[in-house]
């Protein structure tokens, strides 16, 4: 089972990923990316992190499949800029890194919906102030009909809002996103840092990257 068909078909079979299985899910992704980027004898950044590569077991055990555009990562790099960009059209970012892909894929574990919708909506432009605000019912998938556990929905969403920061570096490490899905705000990477806002400049870059242009409800004042 690839976890974007099973996203993709909750409510239609009559069944859908509940809540402590997309949980599961979304800590087994970052485990296995904390083992390729901390653990390996060579470090691996995957590159291509997204719903169709998480491959689902019987038990939802998730596995991260394709690795073709993998790269080895230097022993004595902590952050690793990948020039040309990568990936698929919806993941692209000003500074293309695993962490930022897990961020969309948190996203979309969370809401259900794809990184672009047919209509060219971009998720993490219509997320972020939404997560901003901390709407965690607005974020969360209709078809999870509210039956979810708050504190670990706010864990997700505030992993998801530091993964998604538009410079690298003020992204966290795999380390750390485990560290924010289990304690959320009682972490120290919480504590130490500012809670992620969402600026216009970054409205300016997402649209770029993007490809079209940001939806004039986007960028209002209203959401800066």
């Amino acid at each position: 089972m690839l976890l974007k068909r099973e996203l993709k078909n909750a409510g239609k079979t009559g069944e859908s990923l509940q809540w402590p299985v997309r949980y599961k899910i979304a800590l087994g992704v970052a485990r296995a990316l904390h083992y390729l980027h901390k653990c390996c004898k060579h470090r691996i950044i995957h590159r291509d992190i997204k719903a169709s590569n998480v491959l689902l077991g019987p038990d939802y055990e998730p596995q991260i499949t394709d690795f073709g555009l993998a790269k080895w990562l230097p022993n004595k790099v902590t952050h690793h800029a990948v020039i040309p960009i990568e990936g698929t059209f919806g993941y692209l970012a000003p500074e293309k890194t695993d962490v930022l892909a897990f961020g969309v894929l948190l996203l979309e574990i969370i809401t259900g919906r794809r990184p672009v919708d047919s209509t060219k909506q971009n998720l993490l432009l219509w997320a972020k102030p939404l997560m901003e605000s901390g709407n965690i019912t607005e974020l969360a998938d209709p078809e999870l009909e509210g039956k979810f556990d708050s504190d670990q929905v706010q864990r997700v969403v505030l992993t998801a809002s530091y993964c998604v920061r538009q410079s690298s570096t003020w992204r966290p490490s795999m380390s750390e996103v485990l560290e924010l899905l289990t304690s959320g705000h009682g972490s120290e990477v919480a504590r130490g840092w500012r809670m992620p806002k969402f600026s216009s400049d970054e409205l300016d870059v997402y649209s770029m990257v993007f490809g079209y242009e940001v939806p004039v409800r986007m960028a209002s004042d209203d959401y800066l």
